[in-house]
């Protein structure tokens, strides 16, 4: 087997600006959650609610329900057609429903900027918006997680203990010792005909 052998000077690593395609110097990085399908299309799955796929041939973006579709989840597709509308990267009259249930697609505008490319000003964009979604939906999860626990692991002030309070001899709303003397009517009517 061979041996490879690789060296690096740190110097030039530190001095070495990172570039993106065509040589250019990068002016943003964002981190997402996102794959690449095989016919080319990035879908992006960062969101609680919705899926976003980026189809770079179709020039289109669409917005899928992860589980149920419902108003929560039309509403985060709609802020994100808005957000991507304001930013002048979806045409704002092509927004409409898609062919899979609950989904919404809009198309997205060509560039006329050289040396400005639709498909990173798409993602950066959706991007933007997951930051801006991200408050809300962390607000949302740890609220459901202290309702949980204020359930299922009450405080002192909030629980007692059993045999604590004493029981009522008598509970609910019928008195044992009355019987339903319209029925027995009727049960003894229909024996005698």
């Amino acid at each position: 087997m061979a041996e490879i052998k690789v060296k690096v000077d740190v110097d030039q690593l530190s001095d070495a600006k990172p570039t993106g395609p065509n040589d250019q110097p990068v002016q943003a990085e964002m981190e997402l959650k996102a794959r690449k399908t095989l016919d080319g299309d990035f879908m992006i799955m960062d969101h609680e609610v919705i899926d976003i796929v980026l189809s770079p041939k179709k020039q289109k973006v669409i917005a899928f329900p992860k589980d149920n579709m419902g108003d929560l989840v039309y509403d985060a597709q709609n802020r994100l057609f808005h957000h991507l509308a304001k930013k002048g990267v979806v045409a704002p009259d092509t927004v409409q429903g898609g062919n899979y249930y609950g989904s919404l697609e809009g198309k997205l505008l060509a560039s006329e900027q050289e040396g400005v490319s639709t498909n990173q000003m798409a993602i950066f964009s959706i991007g933007k918006f997951l930051e801006e979604e991200a408050p809300f939906y962390m607000f949302q999860k740890t609220y459901d997680e202290e309702q949980d626990d204020l359930l299922t692991d009450p405080d002192k002030e909030s629980s007692t203990e059993l045999g604590e309070v004493p029981h009522d001899d008598t509970k609910g709303s019928i008195v044992p010792g009355i019987r339903p003397y319209g029925l027995l009517y009727r049960i003894w009517e229909g024996k005698n005909r």
